[in-house]
C-alpha cells in the first residue's frame, strides 16, 4: 500500500480563487468653466455701446435725420440710408480701430487687424455675432480650456482680418472699411470641422456629426454672399480656424490610458496618445498656416495688393 499523504488542515488544503486584476480607469476628460467666452461677449457689447455715445448722431446731423432720437438721446443711431444696420457712422468706427488698408499699410497701423474684431456696424449685426458667439464658443471653451481657445479665436480673426485688408476697395473719394467678429467665429465653425476629423475615433456618430456639421457650415458660408458682408473675412478666418483647429484642438485616441490612472502592479499594453495622422495633419498644418500668414503680409505691404478675386465682396462685415 502507498503512504499516505500527510495529514492537512482544512484551511491549508482549501483552493482560492486568484484574485481579480485590479481595475483602472482612463483619465476623465477637464471640464473647463467657460470666462474667456463670457468676457469677449461683454467686451463687444461695451464697444458697441461705446460707439454709439462717441458718435452721438444728434450733434452732427439733424435729429430728425437721426433713427430713435428722442427714446435714445446721443445714442440714436444713423439714418437708415447711411447705415442700415442700425448702428454708428463710418467715421465713428474709423476712429475706434475699424480695418482699413490704407491706415494699415501706409499709416502703420497693424494693431488695426484685432481692434476691428471688437467693433460692429449695428445693432442686427452685433446680436448675429453674438448669438454665434455664444452659442459656439462656450460649449468649445468648456472642452478645450481659454487659453487654445483664445489663440484660436485670435489668430483665426487674425487671418479673417488679413484676406479682408488684402480685398478691400478703396478709392479717392471713398475708404472702405471692415468691422465685426466675423473672421473670428468662422474660425471656430473651420476648428469644429477639423477637431471632428483628427479626433475621429473618439466620436460614436461620426458620419451624423460630420453631415451636421457641414450643413451649418455650408449655411454660414453662404451668409457672406449677402449685401454689406464681407465674405474675404469669414473665408479668411474659416480656413485658419480649419488648419489651427488640428493644431490646438487634439484630443488622445480612444482607449488611451494615462500611466498614472494605472494601478502599480498592473502592467497592459497601453495604445500610444495620439494617432500618426493626428502628428501628420499638426505638422501639414503648421507648415500651411505659416506659408500663408507670410504670403498675406508679404503681398500686403511688399507686393502688389490690388488684384482681387471677383468672388470676394469687399463691404463691412
Amino acid at each position: 500500500m502507498g503512504k499516505r499523504p500527510p495529514y492537512t488542515t482544512d484551511i491549508e488544503a482549501a483552493r482560492y480563487p486568484h484574485p481579480p486584476p485590479p481595475t483602472f480607469r482612463p483619465q476623465p476628460p477637464t471640464q473647463w468653466t467657460p470666462w474667456l467666452v463670457p468676457v469677449i461677449f461683454v467686451t463687444n457689447v461695451a464697444m458697441f455701446v461705446y460707439s454709439m455715445y462717441l458718435n452721438d448722431c444728434p450733434s452732427h446731423l439733424d435729429k430728425d435725420e437721426c433713427l430713435f432720437t428722442e427714446k435714445l438721446g446721443r445714442f440714436a443711431f444713423q439714418p437708415f440710408k447711411e447705415n442700415p444696420l442700425l448702428g454708428p457712422s463710418t467715421s465713428t468706427l474709423r476712429k475706434l480701430g475699424a480695418l482699413e488698408k490704407d491706415l494699415v499699410v501706409y499709416d502703420n497701423e497693424p494693431w488695426r487687424f484685432f481692434t476691428c474684431m471688437f467693433l460692429h456696424a449695428g445693432v442686427v449685426h452685433l446680436l448675429a455675432n453674438m448669438f454665434s458667439l455664444l452659442f459656439i464658443g462656450v460649449r468649445l471653451e468648456q472642452e478645450f480650456g481659454f487659453l487654445r481657445i483664445g489663440l484660436l479665436y485670435m489668430l483665426s480673426g487674425f487671418g479673417g482680418s488679413l484676406l479682408s485688408v488684402l480685398h478691400l476697395k478703396h478709392s479717392a473719394i471713398v475708404q472702405t472699411i471692415s468691422v465685426g467678429a466675423s473672421g473670428a467665429l468662422f474660425g471656430l465653425l473651420g476648428s469644429m470641422l477639423s477637431e471632428l476629423l483628427t479626433n475621429w475615433t473618439i466620436y460614436a456618430n461620426k458620419c451624423a456629426a460630420l453631415i451636421s456639421l457641414v450643413v451649418i457650415i455650408g449655411l454660414n458660408l453662404a451668409v457672406g454672399f449677402l449685401p454689406h458682408v464681407d465674405n474675404s473675412a469669414h473665408i479668411g478666418g474659416f480656413l485658419a480656424g480649419f488648419f489651427l483647429g488640428f493644431v490646438l484642438l487634439m484630443r488622445p485616441q480612444y482607449g488611451y490610458v494615462n500611466r498614472k490612472y494605472i494601478p502599480s502592479g498592473y502592467d497592459i499594453k497601453r495604445k500610444s496618445k495620439y494617432r500618426w495622422y493626428q502628428y501628420f495633419f499638426l505638422v501639414l498644418s503648421l507648415i500651411i498656416l505659416l506659408l500663408g500668414y507670410a504670403y498675406g503680409l508679404v503681398k500686403l505691404y511688399i507686393g502688389n495688393s490690388e488684384e482681387n478675386f471677383a468672388f470676394l465682396e469687399n463691404k463691412p462685415r
